[in-house]
């Protein structure tokens, strides 16, 4: 029968002090871990839900250009082409735009090699739609990378996007949304923050653009 913790040993008692001191710890490690993944979560949530003015948006309609020169378009554009597959295009446009900002010339033969295997190469792991002989001229380029050396083949996707998702794009439930003036009647409007702004929570929405 249990006779209380005075009648235990002394050894008993400690170890016991020693067992609850450990599981603490690991309880408390855990919940960090816990709130570090909420956090992160919560990050990748507001970065997902942008809020993008009627007026800016519909400067999207204008042209792919005035499209992807927004960082927010950029993003809403990313996410329908997620919703079809097909977001190497925007991608490796994004890829080649970062990489003319680089001017060092180490860093640019790391950078070229890189985008040349992820987004270039035959069977590469994000391979965009390229002919043979831009493909063969970028794979020349990169033997001594210049801050031009995709500029070919980040204008044929251009044109790619231009002619194809860029259309379909337009005609997405996510655009029209957010393209709805203040005052209308559908549910969507709901979104619109003080009749100025609408808040895209992009991840719901994906499925409405396929």
């Amino acid at each position: 029968m249990c006779k209380g913790l005075a009648a235990l040993p002394a050894t008993c008692l400690k170890s016991a002090k020693d067992m609850k001191h450990r599981f603490g710890f690991l309880l408390q490690k855990s919940d960090s871990l816990s709130d570090h993944t909420n956090s992160a979560h919560k990050k990748d949530k507001s970065v997902a839900s942008k809020q993008v003015s009627v007026t800016e948006a519909k400067k999207w309609g204008q042209s792919l250009e005035h499209l992807i020169s927004n960082e927010d378009g950029v993003a809403a554009f990313n996410a329908f082409l997620k919703s079809e597959f097909s977001e190497e295009n925007i991608e490796f446009w994004v890829a080649c735009e970062e990489y003319k900002k680089i001017t060092s010339p180490a860093k640019m033969i790391t950078k070229a090699k890189k985008i040349y295997e992820q987004f270039v190469a035959v069977q590469s792991p994000k391979e965009v739609n390229l002919d043979s002989s831009t493909r063969e001229e970028t794979s020349r380029n990169i033997q001594e990378p210049t801050s031009s050396c995709f500029d070919e083949a980040q204008r044929r996707i251009f044109l790619l996007m231009e002619k194809d998702s860029y259309r379909r794009f337009l005609k997405c439930k996510l655009y029209q949304d957010m393209i709805q003036e203040p005052g209308c009647n559908s549910g969507s409007c709901g979104a619109q923050k003080n009749g100025k702004q609408y808040n895209s929570d992009i991840g719901p929405l994906l499925p409405l653009c396929a």
